[in-house]
This record gives C-alpha cells, sequence and structure tokens, in this order.
C-alpha cells in the first residue's frame, strides 16, 4: 500500500510539473519579463526580511533573548508618535517591574552598570524620557560615566508612516544606523553623529557631503531616542576615566577631519557607520579585523570600508 501511495504521488507531482512547464503565461514580450523582474524583487525583498528577522531574533540578545523580546515589545509599544506626549504610566508599565514606577537617579545608575555589565544593553525612548522629566538632562547621574555606541533602526517619527514602520525597521530591517555617546564624570552627556549634511542642515549647500555633529544628548540631537528609533543597542566601550575625559576633543577632532575630507555619503559607504569603526579602529577599541567582520558588515552596512 506504501509503495502504491509514492507511486500515485509521484505521478501527481510529474503532472503538476508538467503543466507548470507547459503553461501559457498570460504575458508576453517586456510586460512578461517586467512581471519577472518585479517578482524577483519581491521575492528578494522577502527573503531579505526573513534572514534579518532571524538574525534579530538571535544574536546580540544577551544571556536572556526571552526577557530582552519582552523588554522590546513594551519599549515599541509605549513609545508615541512625534509630538505626543510619553504616557504617564508607560514608565511602569515597561520598567516598572524591576525598578518600580518613581525610581532615583541612583536606582537608575545601578540598573544600566548591571546592564552594561551584560554587554548590550536597551535604552529605550521610554526611559530616556523619563530621565530628562526627573532629572533635566541625560549625565552621570543615571547613566554610568564611559563611551558607549549606540545602534538603531531608522524610521520616521511622525504618524502616519512611524505606526507601519516602526516594528519591521527594528525586526526585519536589520541593518542599524550607529553613533557615539560620551558620559562624562560631571556635566551631560554628548553624541556623535554623522550623516549626510543635510540631514543636520537642509539649508547646507553640499547636502551630500558626509559630515558628523557633536552635541549634548537631548532631544533636540540627531540620535536621540524617539518614536521611529524607540530602542537603542548601548554597548560601553570603556569606562576609563582618562578615556572619558579624552573623548570629547578626540570626536571634535575626528569631527573636523572628516569635514575637510570632503568624503560624499554613500548609502553602504563612506556613511555614518564607517566613521563610527574607523573612530573606534583609531582608538583601538576594534582591529581592522573585527571591524569588518561579515556578521557586523550585515548589521552596520559600511563600516568595515575604508577610512578618510
Amino acid at each position: 500500500m506504501q509503495g502504491r501511495g509514492r507511486a500515485r504521488l509521484k505521478v501527481t507531482g510529474a503532472k503538476a510539473l508538467d503543466r507548470v512547464r507547459h503553461a501559457r503565461h498570460p504575458l508576453h514580450g517586456w510586460r512578461k519579463w517586467a512581471l519577472i523582474l518585479f517578482q524577483s524583487v519581491v521575492g528578494l525583498i522577502v527573503l531579505f526580511a526573513l534572514v534579518n528577522l532571524t538574525l534579530s531574533l538571535t544574536t546580540f540578545r544577551g544571556s536572556n533573548p526571552a526577557d530582552r523580546m519582552i523588554d522590546e515589545v513594551r519599549g515599541l509599544w509605549f513609545s508615541p508618535a512625534d509630538g505626543r506626549a510619553v504616557s504617564a504610566t508607560a514608565f511602569a508599565a515597561v520598567h516598572g517591574e524591576e525598578l518600580g514606577s518613581d525610581p532615583s537617579a541612583d536606582d537608575i545608575h545601578r540598573h544600566f552598570v548591571r546592564e552594561a555589565e551584560q554587554g548590550v544593553f536597551l535604552l529605550d525612548h521610554v526611559m530616556a524620557d523619563y530621565i530628562l522629566k526627573q532629572f533635566d538632562r541625560i549625565d552621570g547621574r543615571t547613566l554610568p560615566s564611559g563611551v558607549y555606541v549606540g545602534a538603531h533602526a531608522l524610521g520616521p517619527d511622525g504618524d502616519p508612516w512611524v505606526r507601519v514602520t516602526k516594528w519591521p525597521a527594528h525586526y526585519l530591517m536589520f541593518p542599524r544606523h550607529a553613533y557615539i555617546l560620551v558620559v562624562p564624570e560631571s556635566g551631560p552627556a554628548i553624541a556623535f553623529s554623522a550623516s549626510q549634511n543635510a540631514k543636520f542642515d537642509p539649508d547646507l549647500p553640499d547636502g551630500d557631503r558626509l559630515g558628523a555633529r557633536v552635541a549634548v544628548y537631548d532631544p533636540d540631537a540627531y540620535d536621540f531616542p524617539s518614536s521611529g528609533q524607540a530602542l537603542h543597542e548601548m554597548t560601553l566601550i570603556t569606562n576609563d576615566p582618562a578615556a572619558v575625559a579624552a573623548a570629547s576633543a578626540d570626536l571634535a577632532r575626528a569631527r573636523a577631519e572628516l569635514d575637510a575630507s570632503g568624503l560624499r555619503y554613500g548609502l553602504l559607504a563612506p556613511n555614518s557607520n564607517t566613521v563610527v569603526g574607523c573612530i573606534l579602529e583609531r582608538s583601538g577599541a576594534m582591529t581592522a579585523e573585527q571591524r569588518s567582520r561579515i556578521l557586523l558588515a550585515i548589521r552596520a552596512p559600511g563600516i568595515g570600508a575604508d577610512c578618510w
């Protein structure tokens, strides 16, 4: 009986394949090839999204991936669209289980010390908003002093697109935009952000040039957590006091060198990730070999490109 079943299945499969092989296509000529090209592009996009979803759910997730997933979903859910206030209940919903509804600066500082020791950790929109409301700025009182690399998905902040793109941007479109965050012992945190000059100032004549900005880490900063990029994956590079003290001047120097280079921004390279990668390599925090690893190149396209 099993042999007959296999034979019938084989015959059915052969007939189906023969029908596909000899089927008349409804379109002919250039329309046929245009449709085939369109289907191929759609197929590549779907394949890319599935690969990125797999990577998003399996890499850089720490020792407790299930807890990380819950934190991500909560952070995305309670991050409001641009121009809307964060809900009064958002912080308790996202962080209340661990920190309570009204933690002190010391409570948050201890929380991030523990998180940083485990490797890549999250700084979300809801947490950043709470720190600003309670303590006026992000600084060493809440974030441990150090030099960090932040990475986040890119997406619009305003309605209606943010509601459509926020979740796919984080889980399906795996590539990340990187920046450097310096938290000094005293004074506000400083962010080094690189991108097209037009992203910083639309009125600049050379808007397609690759440039950078060093600014206080607040809602006006290019890379501050917001609805379209609600979850920032942070990595502590160094907490050496001497390195932290010198970081701001080093980043200002890197910005000046980048401006003088006259490089044009590239979608894949050179771009913001290239700049951050080169700064890390020059500082000794990363080797050229580490910067060019395949998974890192997928996660942050352009990071392994030649430095200026």
